[in-house]
């Protein structure tokens, strides 16, 4: 058993309520700590993305809550906290998140192209050069660009929060990928729809230059659960269709981001 699968299994085994929750290093996680982000986006408390991650943007969301129904205000969501959250989403016959509305809003302020925006470029092997192409013609659309080359997911997500992008796009060869596979978060029951559409956009354009028809997928990956922007994971292949067309690869996932920024 891998370390990826033990550590969902032990995140899986725990309730709302089995254990007080708040901002450690490293963070808390779990399906308890989802289901606490879930409830206060409900109520209209922003957590920010639902990732069963226990971050700053929960912790603020708990220590609101707290404010608007009188209990000290520390930030834990410990017994007292829980129980009082679970006595208010009782009273709601529907449950809808605040996220995906906090998420329009920030769509309507993001600039109209790429010009001005933040663009990390993950790459930890074999892609260096479609990397380095695709740098170069983000940079001239205007585009500030961050290459990512942490070969840890956690420690690339954390380099691309650090650097407050706008959009991630992380580069995978697989040699067993006929075209290219691209995923962008969604888990507990949440997605990122602009990361969904950045998928879309890059799955539009680069099946043209390398053939078959590509994929879009909805995945938990480290890299995409622990970032704070749109991102997704581009995986393509083969090797030697890469090789041969690096340079009109670069030319459509530069378009795709573009369409994206620009839709």
């Amino acid at each position: 058993m891998g370390a990826h699968t033990w550590a969902t299994l032990i995140e899986a085994g725990v309730s709302l309520g089995d254990r007080p929750l708040y901002r450690t290093h490293p963070m808390l996680r779990g399906d308890d700590v989802a289901d606490l982000q879930s409830r206060l986006c409900s109520l209209g408390f922003d957590t920010g993305r639902v990732d069963g991650i226990f971050g700053d943007n929960t912790a603020e969301a708990v220590a609101v809550f707290q404010r608007n129904v009188q209990l000290p205000v520390d930030g834990i969501a410990g017994r007292l906290t829980v129980n009082e959250i679970n006595r208010v989403t009782a009273n709601h016959q529907t449950l809808s998140l605040v996220t995906p509305l906090r998420e329009a809003e920030r769509r309507r302020d993001e600039p109209p192209t790429l010009r001005g925006r933040h663009i990390g470029i993950g790459e930890s092997g074999g892609l260096g050069t479609i990397a380095g192409a695709l740098t170069r013609r983000l940079t001239a659309a205007g585009a500030r660009v961050t290459l990512l080359g942490h070969p840890d997911e956690s420690a690339q997500a954390q380099e691309a929060n650090t650097a407050q992008i706008d959009a991630f796009i992380g580069l995978r060869l697989t040699v067993a990928t006929l075209s290219c596979n691209v995923s962008y978060w969604s888990g507990y029951a949440a997605e990122s729809l602009r990361g969904r559409e950045l998928a879309m956009a890059v799955v539009a354009e680069v099946p043209l230059v390398i053939g078959g028809s590509g994929s879009v997928e909805g995945m938990s990956l480290a890299i995409l659960r622990e970032t704070r922007m749109p991102a997704v994971v581009v995986e393509i292949g083969p090797l030697e269709a890469v090789i041969e067309r690096s340079g009109p690869l670069a030319d459509a996932l530069a378009r795709a981001i573009s369409t994206w920024a620009e839709s």
